[in-house]
């Protein structure tokens, strides 16, 4: 066989006693081979001769990509181009569960050397034998170095996970950060310590206390188990699949991207009122019938194939990360407005890209179906953005004055709503220049007015009267009453 520039050998899990006959063979025609971790219990038998060297990582050069690893993939590379090439010796498989591995390889093509993989029996293999579990195709691995660097885990709760590499307490403190994004604090989890050896240790604890065990080291997995079904985007996605497939319900596989137009707005509103109400239970209710019809759209437009989720969620990714490139590259912007004029800026750029007018107004992408009061917050919040706005309260107070007296004046029903829209625009940017939102506000007003009027209602009954019946001096009472009840202020009566 020719000689690889580079090549990649899997040590085991454990002891030299479960090193493959062909590493074995590899290794004793060697003078030396490159290995990150000096402590796995193989090193201690090794065939006689061979030299080991490991490598001196930075802290300093670790990065999101990478999790610390680009310093090692460098100095492989420049020995690959040795005569003799390099070999690099890993725990386990080379072919499972090691990033080091991935990005070494993904290098090497890049620059062109040849790779040879001579595996090594999987971690999986003593891992699963210490969980008495059985390691099937629904299993998600993941390297702890890359997952921690995560705000979120990028696999579904639904599976279970087996998370490697977990070498130090402080590398756990920051990987179960990122796991409870998904899972509750107390949620159990299982640590093998040392699978395979003789000192093999496998822990039962609370996913908060995973930073806390004493045993943690060079050969610590974490096991994840999964949460029920039902826990995932995916799972969600499989319900909706189901429910529109033949067989599924005559409803929802008769629905059209027009016919649900009225459900969408509708439970928009269901959220914004649970907002309102400011109760956790509501809002994650409502925000599970909102996703549902975002799914919906997503899937009938997977069966018509125009899209599928897969795009939508690339879409607002790709969208997020090319409009934040003060979060996600080297730019930097000082304030929240200069944040806000780049936005605008690589907003002109995308219309550019798509070949949309260059002189497309900056007012034009303010959705028609907006509710009235959030549609002139947001023309009023545009123009500010490029100067056009008071620069002091003084004006704006003034200018409520002012359509006020043009709306005493008007003399015919055109130019009472013309002035009476005029000054409801007005109010809008008193209120917005308040930092105040006018729709919430104006929700806020609602509620308490029902309140108010469902006190007077409440009060006429007590007397065996309808509403109706009372006189405008006596509900004017009752209101007043309202205003200083505590009990109606609060919504408890």
């Amino acid at each position: 066989m020719t000689q690889a520039n580079l090549t990649i050998v899997g040590l085991g899990p454990a002891g030299a006693e479960l090193i493959t006959r062909e590493a074995w063979d590899w290794l004793s025609g060697q003078s030396e081979i490159w290995v990150r971790d000096t402590l796995h219990p193989a090193m201690q038998g090794l065939p006689e001769g061979l030299e080991v060297k490991s490598f001196e990582l930075s802290d300093e050069d670790a990065n999101e990509e990478t999790a610390g690893l680009s310093q090692l993939i460098r100095q492989l590379i420049e020995l690959a181009g040795r005569p003799e090439g390099v070999t690099y010796a890993v725990p386990g498989s080379p072919l499972v569960g090691d990033l080091s591995v991935s990005l070494l390889m993904r290098a090497a093509k890049k620059d062109g050397w040849s790779v040879r993989i001579i595996d090594g029996v999987s971690f999986l293999s003593v891992v699963s034998q210490a969980l008495g579990e059985t390691v099937t195709a629904h299993w998600h691995i993941a390297d702890a170095n890359k997952l921690a660097n995560l705000e979120v885990p990028n696999y579904p709760a639904s599976q279970p996970a087996i998370i490697t590499n977990l070498t130090s307490r402080e590398l756990a403190s920051e990987l179960k950060l990122t796991l409870m994004a998904n899972y509750a604090d107390e949620y159990p989890v299982r640590m093998v310590h040392g699978a395979g050896t003789n000192m093999e240790t496998v822990e039962s604890l609370a996913l908060w206390q995973i930073d806390r065990s004493p045993h943690i080291g060079g050969l610590t997995s974490l096991y994840v188990p999964p949460l029920e079904s039902g826990r995932s985007f995916e799972d969600l996605q499989g319900v909706i699949g189901r429910l529109r497939a033949p067989g599924g319900c005559a409803w929802d596989r008769e629905q059209t991207h027009l016919s649900l137009r009225p459900y969408l707005i509708e439970e928009a509103y269901e959220v914004l009122q649970a907002l309102d109400e400011e109760d956790p239970e509501h809002l994650k209710e409502e925000l599970g019938d909102l996703l549902l019809q975002i799914v919906l759209h997503a899937q009938i437009a997977s069966e018509d194939q125009e899209f599928n989720m897969t795009d939508v969620l690339a879409g607002i990714s790709q969208k997020l990360i090319r409009r934040h490139p003060h979060v996600f590259s080297a730019l930097e912007l000082g304030s929240a407005d200069a944040v806000i004029k780049n936005w605008e800026k690589i907003k002109a750029a995308e219309r550019r890209q798509r070949g949309e007018e260059e002189e497309k107004g900056m007012l034009d992408g303010i959705p028609l179906a907006l509710p009235a009061l959030t549609q002139a917050e947001q023309i009023q919040k545009r123009a500010q953005r490029v100067g056009f706005d008071w620069p002091e309260i003084a004006p704006v107070l003034a200018k409520i004055r002012e359509e006020l007296e043009e709306l005493e004046a008007a003399e015919n029903e055109a130019e009472k709503v013309a002035e009476s829209g005029d000054l409801l625009f007005a109010a809008v940017n008193l209120i917005r220049w308040l930092g105040i939102d006018p729709e919430f506000a104006l929700r806020e007003c609602n509620a308490r007015f029902k309140r108010r009027f469902g006190y007077i209602e409440k009060h006429a009954i007590a007397e065996g009267r309808a509403v109706q019946d009372l006189s405008f001096e006596e509900m004017d009472a009752l209101w007043e009453e309202a205003k200083h009840c505590k009990d109606v202020e609060r919504n408890k009566v």
